[in-house]
């Protein structure tokens, strides 16, 4: 894109952003929200999508036999973080044996394992008060060795319909600006321009561009970021998805527009609506060949008791 052309985009979408600011959101009384539209005591919310019929739709779109890796190298140089760490170490753990002289390696591993690279949040990691998903408890459910109740191992396999939300691509630029606020007007203008809509039990999966300065900028990735205001998170999960993710660490823009209020788009989908997010996702490939549509695979690990997993997703088409 011509500078010129990137800059007045750039102001464009900064006075946009100030009309914004003005906007705010809280989360509804436990009252409102509970219990689940699923039922109560219902523990996999959108994950309950997954139906024959789900996985049908979703490989009637694999027309190419093309795969999509959409999941990033978990090493100790991708951008974490603050309270987040990941240290693999190798051992050795048998000698050369026998006569073939057989010997074994193996590794030790430690990290946030369900909070770090590509990851997959369940409804455990995110709390409004001491009030989460279908108003479980905190206090009730919370030990010190995982979660009894909304444990990412209630998710199980997802196969289901991907679209592909390129924002970057409707504004004409590679990566979107630090701290752009996506608004539901670009979201509808995006599907009109990729000639989609939405379904019940969607995979949306959010292009910012962002993902370009993953192992290259990890500070400037990890300090702010384009992403979903409020509102385009409120119109998106009354589209009914299985899950919403992006090529961002938060899905929200960050810093939120308003400062009073922290991260609203992880309590909006996984508190309120009870819908999967998927983060830090490797898009620039599925952009670039605009493939807009496409079938989404991914499961996260059976981690008993965990908030979330990382993942390894594929969109084939």
């Amino acid at each position: 894109m011509h500078p010129v052309r990137v800059l007045a985009f750039a102001v464009v979408m900064s006075a946009g952003a100030a009309t914004a600011h003005a906007q705010s959101w809280q989360p509804p009384a436990d009252s409102q929200r509970c219990p689940s539209k699923w039922g109560a005591g219902d523990q996999r919310g959108s994950a309950n999508h997954m139906k024959p019929d789900t996985v049908l739709r979703a490989v009637r779109l694999i027309r190419t036999g093309q795969v999509f890796e959409l999941g990033r190298r978990l090493e100790m140089s991708m951008p974490l973080q603050a309270t987040r760490t990941f240290e693999l170490h190798t051992k050795r753990t048998a000698p050369p044996a026998g006569s073939n002289r057989r010997g074994s390696n193996e590794e030790i591993v430690l990290a946030e394992i369900g909070q770090v690279g590509t990851q997959f949040d369940g409804f455990s990691h995110q709390t409004h008060g001491d009030s989460l998903y279908n108003c479980f408890k905190l206090d009730d459910i919370a030990t010190r060795n995982g979660f009894t109740r909304l444990g990412i191992e209630n998710v199980g396999a997802l196969v289901t319909r991907g679209v592909l939300i390129d924002i970057a691509a409707l504004k004409g630029v590679e990566m979107l600006p630090d701290t752009y606020e996506i608004t539901v007007a670009d979201l509808q203008q995006a599907l009109k321009r990729q000639q989609l809509s939405l379904q019940p039990g969607d995979a949306v999966i959010i292009h910012t561009g962002w993902g370009r300065l993953w192992g290259k900028q990890n500070d400037r990735y990890m300090k702010a970021n384009p992403g979903l205001g409020a509102a385009a998170a409120e119109w998106l999960a009354k589209q009914d998805p299985m899950l919403v993710g992006a090529d961002t660490a938060p899905i929200n823009v960050t810093p939120n527009p308003d400062p009073k209020v922290s991260n609203p788009v992880h309590q909006i989908m996984l508190v309120v609506y009870g819908i999967h997010l998927l983060e830090n996702l490797r898009l620039d490939e599925l952009a670039a060949a605009r493939a807009y549509e496409f079938a989404l695979v991914v499961q996260p690990l059976k981690l008993v008791g965990a908030t979330g997993s990382t993942v390894a997703p594929i969109a084939l088409r």
